[in-house]
């Protein structure tokens, strides 16, 4: 409770600061600017601010995933700025997917705290000394970590290519903007991709040299009542992360690779394209070398809603919340759901059968002529994620049914699914959730940093520097061994014909790992970006399935296509910079394209 009765005298200390000038009388409780550094328990709310303004649920779009935006899903929320993105409705002057200026305040916030809220008069424990040493030493290094996790949201969304073929991300700020240097932002420039992603790693290694590695025990610094907020095992993940990113196509000058249109580009020095490539497979090895990492473990449903108290070891940074709020938004309108998040036939053939081969390929023994999703038995990860015709809805409830005349289908109701599917992960499988009568709520985890991700992320790596069989200098798997790993662990798939087949080539190894992390990380808001990152084609549109019943019972499946993604050129790979912000900055330098 003590980090909340922090936040909220933070919130109260901004809230009497900003109406000050409309107030003729003061309270007697209103807290003035210059005692947030003098109060240790307000100096640190101002620091769980930034951590409470992180989401705290991944269809944080509006009610939405990112991935609705991209060819896993569509939303049937038509007013959303996801709808309006996924169309191709993007410009500087209108962007439905920005968040330049939430990150800048979020740093502006960070910076400030490192300025003031480590002062050697401020004390977090006015009896020991040494804990208030501690403290102070945790503090600074959770600071640091939200201030590369924003930079990163900056990176992450506005990092790209100028028409000069000149990867750029953001401008570079390590300290609080005063006033007077917030009335002259002509001398902040966009620093470079390189320049941005360095400054990122140095704050993540500069908190993980603060932080301990994960909390437990009864510490009152480090002990188990910390859990949630920034570590050692975070930073490491998101260094990973970021690594990834700086090896992309997408982030690299045109000296390194040179975009050639919508799904193409060509690589222009291999040795610095592959020098980064081992960069982020050597981060990425370092941190699964780490004592306490461990070694992977499949995502369960439980991990993820009806969750236990105690934080799933996979997730090393995470925010939860109790609530129905997510059942209310995609459970289908029979079990009063309003169906928002709707998966992709394209989605659900992106999982193979259980003997590992792709729908498309004959030997899965799945008949494309007809579609049935469930007509072979399929990656374990396609019912953790979807619930499909006939598969059954929760712990008690009946099975799917999404004919015409279906409980589930477009004749019961309106807001019933377009695509013939319906969301199942995050969603809590207890009965009657939605009951007006007696409502339930549930845990959910939102896992914002995962081990899962980092195998991962070695994986890409590993297989873009070294090759799929080939381990890295000192490393401790190659990129096949990680993926056999997850797709035996997490898919069931326990035949290795198909990956033995992939792993002839780095390009077709590739294209698996491509499609991996599409199922690992699936509504986790990883697929619109990984999608950029590597340059793929983002105008496939969205396709659906129709399911009809005979007369004497059985079941025929149509293909059709539900939505279009006008996101036919190279510029959608980048957003715009905000046109407000290129107007008060001569020397901001917009994307390639806008």
């Amino acid at each position: 409770m003590k980090r909340y009765n922090r936040l909220l005298f933070a919130i109260t200390v901004i809230a009497f600061v900003s109406c000050k000038k409309n107030l003729d009388t003061k309270t007697l409780n209103e807290w003035a600017p210059e005692d947030v550094w003098r109060i240790p328990e307000l100096a640190e709310g101002v620091l769980m601010s930034v951590y409470n303004a992180v989401p705290n649920r991944p269809d944080n779009f509006e009610g939405n995933f990112l991935d609705a935006a991209t060819d896993n899903a569509v939303t049937n929320s038509y007013g959303s700025g996801i709808y309006k993105a996924g169309l191709g409705g993007i410009s500087a002057a209108d962007n439905p997917l920005g968040n330049w200026a939430e990150c800048f305040n979020q740093l502006q916030t960070v910076n400030l705290f490192l300025e003031k809220g480590l002062a050697s008069g401020l004390q977090y424990d006015r009896v020991t000394p040494d804990t208030d040493a501690k403290i102070k030493k945790k503090l600074k290094g959770e600071a640091l970590f939200l201030r590369a996790w924003w930079s990163f949201g900056l990176l992450q969304w506005y990092g790209g290519k100028t028409a000069t073929g000149t990867a750029m991300g953001y401008p570079v700020i390590g300290h609080f903007l005063t006033d007077s240097e917030g009335r002259d932002l002509e001398q902040y420039k966009r620093d470079t991709y390189q320049t941005c992603v360095e400054q990122i790693i140095a704050d993540c290694d500069s908190a993980i040299a603060l932080l301990p590695f994960t909390y437990s025990g009864q510490d009152v610094v480090i002990g188990i009542t910390q859990i949630g907020r920034a570590s050692a095992a975070a930073a490491l993940v998101l260094k990973s992360r970021v690594a990834l990113y700086a090896a992309s196509p997408a982030y690299q000058d045109d000296a390194v690779v040179r975009l050639q249109g919508m799904g193409s580009f060509t690589i222009t020095s291999e040795v610095q394209y592959l020098r980064r490539w081992e960069q982020a497979a050597l981060m990425a090895d370092t941190a699964l070398r780490t004592a306490g990492f461990g070694s992977f473990a499949a995502l369960k449903t439980t991990d993820i809603a009806d969750a236990p108290t105690v934080t799933p070891a996979d997730f090393v940074w995470r925010k939860y919340f109790n609530t129905n709020d997510m059942e209310s938004r995609h459970f289908p309108p029979y079990y009063r759901g309003s169906a928002q998040t709707q998966p992709s036939q394209n989605l659900v053939d992106a999982f193979p059968a259980k003997n590992g081969f792709p729908v498309t390929d004959s030997r899965s023994l799945y008949n494309a002529a007809n579609p049935d999703p469930m007509s072979v038995p399929r990656d374990s990860r396609l019912l953790l994620n979807i619930y499909c015709q006939g598969s059954i809805f929760g712990n008690n409830g009946g099975a799917i049914d999404i004919t015409q005349s279906g409980k589930d289908g477009a004749g019961f109701h309106a807001a019933a699914s377009r695509t013939g599917f319906y969301l199942a992960k995050f969603m809590s499988k207890k009965d009657n959730m939605l009951n007006p009568v007696q409502l339930l709520n549930a845990i959910h985890y939102y896992p914002l940093l995962r081990k899962a991700e980092v195998f991962l992320n070695y994986a890409e790596a590993a297989n873009e520097a070294w090759g799929p069989r080939v381990k890295g200098p000192g490393c401790l798997y190659t990129a096949y061994d990680v993926i056999k790993t997850i797709r035996n662990l997490s898919g069931g798939i326990a035949n290795t014909a198909y990956l033995d087949e992939m792993a002839a080539s780095r390009e077709t190894f590739r294209t698996l790992i491509q499609n991996e992390r599409r199922l690992e990380l699936a509504f986790e808001n990883h697929r619109y970006f990984d999608m950029r990152r590597w340059l793929l084609p983002l105008n496939e549109p969205v396709r659906g399935t129709v399911a009809t019943r005979s007369t004497g019972g059985a079941m025929q499946y149509t293909i059709k296509d539900v939505e279009r993604r006008n996101l036919d050129d190279a510029r959608f790979y980048y957003l715009p910079l905000p046109q407000k912000e290129l107007l008060k900055n001569k020397l901001l330098v917009n994307n390639l394209g806008w």
